[in-house]
């Protein structure tokens, strides 16, 4: 496990303004798509640096298969935890650039539904010469779904918001995000495996999508200087979630009022 620590991951990227036309479009934003040059919304770097691996490199989930960059930790489940990503300049669409990523933390803790595994990566978006985002990602590992185990239940979300909205996430969504990330994930569009091997009660909503739409309603308020997030229980494709936000806390509420992602944004002119 500690021989992994360290480990590093170069990527580069021509930043094809395609994909964020495409990515523009399959969230359903107005006005026109990111041309030639333009400034990429926050976040939509994830469209990029794409890591494609023959089918016998991917593990049973469709990621690539552990043990060769991620360590194998013995725990065959795997998502997204969260992140943080400090923005010190904007990213262009059409300009080239370079992603190094570190594997910078791994621990190991006892949950209240069994063991579990964290993987920190750090990645530094380097473009023009000048590194333009620095982005950290949890990843959490766990056992499979035991049958009959009882589940926690999930945090309450707040009950008040200064700014609500709806939104929907049909199985089209989820494959487009899916197919523009390049993200393997079976729990996204494999409703057989997401229901039978890993025990959702239906397709799984991306953590990264939440978080990109919580961030797209962070912009609202001006530049980002910084954008923390936090996952707190899976959001389902069934499920009307409703986005909020209150001054700098912003957070997804499920239907029947959990807590699906936390966040918190710090705004600053010089930089998004």
């Amino acid at each position: 496990m500690t021989e992994a620590l360290g480990r590093t991951q170069i990527l580069r990227d021509a930043m094809d303004p395609v994909r964020a036309a495409a990515l523009h479009a399959a969230l359903g934003l107005d006005g026109p798509p990111p041309g030639h040059l333009a400034i990429l919304p926050p976040f939509f770097h994830q469209v990029y640096f794409w890591d494609p691996r023959p089918p016998a490199d991917l593990g049973r989930d469709g990621h690539p298969r552990l043990g060769a960059f991620l360590p194998d930790l013995g725990l065959p489940r795997r998502m997204w935890a969260g992140g943080e990503l400090a923005f010190f300049g904007p990213l262009r669409a059409g300009s080239p650039a370079e992603r190094t990523t570190a594997i910078e933390g791994i621990t190991r803790k006892q949950g209240r539904t069994g063991p579990l595994a964290f993987v920190t990566l750090r990645h530094d978006i380097v473009q023009a010469g000048v590194l333009r985002v620095s982005e950290r990602q949890d990843i959490v590992y766990r056992e499979d779904p035991r049958a009959g185990a009882p589940r926690p239940a999930p945090p309450p979300a707040p009950e008040t918001a200064e700014d609500a909205t709806e939104a929907r996430f049909p199985p089209t969504l989820l494959f487009r995000y899916s197919a523009l990330t390049f993200n393997g994930h079976r729990i996204h569009y494999d409703r057989d495996y997401a229901t039978g091997t890993e025990g959702y009660g239906g397709l799984v909503v991306h953590g990264p999508l939440l978080a990109q739409l919580l961030m797209l309603k962070a912009t609202a308020k001006g530049p980002l200087r910084r954008f923390s997030f936090r996952a707190r229980s899976a959001l389902i494709d069934h499920e009307t979630a409703t986005l909020c936000r209150a001054g700098d806390r912003l957070w997804v509420r499920g239907p029947d009022g959990r807590l699906c992602m936390s966040a918190e944004v710090e705004h600053g002119q010089e930089r998004y």
